[in-house]
């Protein structure tokens, strides 16, 4: 591999490197697909009657008890890692996975898998108002054309004139569940290289979990669980095969699959191809739901998506330009700005559970 003091293109890759980077795609993609099945899987739960507490709550618990295997190995006896990096973790499993997955479920309660996604998505754009407000400074055109293609795209997925309405409340649960990621990319947007990516991931889980245990022993969260059979596809199946499903596919193989794309991607890649997620989610939802947003929400949805590519290609070119190299190579000198991570990139090449 040549230098890391030398610009490199794809070109200039060894084959092995050429390999990695082909094989990153490929688990990125996988992620995105494991990610997707979580809407599915806890719909068909609040259906059967889990409250959407108690759904969080199961997928929380299990996902975090299994990703503790690894964790601790990989802190590697380093526990004031942990007392360094508390604050990081705590925010992590209260905002960008207890608060956000509970909005999502609430909004998946409400409306179809793919227009609950589709909100949650909305928080580049979300941050992009946001930068633009406080900073009085207005993004760069690529941007600010990404922002508004979306904002239109959202006008057509919440079908205001259509015949099927949607529902208010949903879409604020799903701009909710928006915000917390959003708030989610500013917490852990500095670079951190102290903290192992598996840690803060099941760190994060276990400071949600026993959040939601909490408040549900308090009263404040209403947790419905039930035993009854739920429905995936044609399939009539025993409730703990979508609480499987959802821990398994939907988190743990999630996370692991996720972290090891960032590792060969980088973080902003990894997370640009995540933008698939909302594409599987569609699709499984399909397949094991029988629901399809309509038409028209289905071309609102391209639009938003289609804005948040805009977003982050105008994210990823700036950096690339100011380095001389492709995305997932580090030079020798880089510009200061450029060692502060993007409040849309993953930190800790960790992703936030939809």
């Amino acid at each position: 591999m040549p230098a890391t003091n030398q610009p490199v293109s794809i070109r200039q890759l060894s084959p092995y490197r050429r390999g990695f980077l082909a094989s990153g795609l490929g688990i990125a993609l996988f992620s995105s697909a494991v990610f997707g099945t979580s809407g599915s899987f806890a719909k068909a739960l609040l259906e059967a009657g889990w409250s959407p507490g108690a759904a969080v709550t199961a997928r929380l618990t299990g996902a975090a008890l299994i990703l503790a295997v690894p964790a601790v190995p990989a802190l590697r006896g380093r526990w004031h890692q942990l007392r360094a990096n508390w604050i990081t973790i705590v925010l992590f499993g209260l905002i960008g996975v207890a608060a956000c997955q509970l909005f999502y479920f609430n909004a998946v309660a409400r409306l179809s898998v793919g227009v609950a996604l589709l909100l949650e998505y909305l928080a580049p754009v979300i941050i992009v108002l946001w930068l633009w407000a406080a900073s009085r400074r207005g993004p760069r055109a690529l941007t600010l054309g990404g922002t508004l293609l979306s904002l239109a795209g959202l006008v057509l997925v919440l079908d205001l004139t259509g015949t099927v309405k949607v529902d208010l409340i949903g879409v604020l649960w799903g701009m909710a569940a928006a915000v917390c990621l959003a708030m989610y990319f500013f917490i852990t947007a500095k670079e951190n290289d102290s903290l192992p990516p598996i840690v803060l991931a099941s760190g994060g889980l276990l400071v949600g979990a026993a959040a939601m245990w909490l408040a549900g022993a308090t009263g404040l969260l209403p947790m419905a669980f039930s035993t009854a059979d739920t429905r995936l596809g044609p399939w009539v199946t025993p409730w703990w095969v979508p609480v499987g499903g959802l821990i398994v596919l939907g988190t743990v193989l999630a996370y692991v699959s996720g972290i090891r794309a960032a590792r060969a991607l980088g973080s902003k890649v990894a997370s640009f191809v995540s933008l698939t997620e909302v594409l599987f989610a569609v699709v499984w939802a399909w397949l094991l739901l029988g629901e399809l947003p309509g038409a028209i929400q289905l071309l609102g949805g391209v639009l938003i998506i289609g804005g948040v590519i805009l977003v982050r290609l105008d994210e990823l070119r700036a950096p690339a330009v100011a380095a001389g190299t492709i995305p997932g190579t580090t030079p020798a000198r880089r510009p200061a700005a450029a060692k502060v991570a993007s409040p849309l990139g993953h930190a800790n090449d960790v992703e936030p559970v939809p």
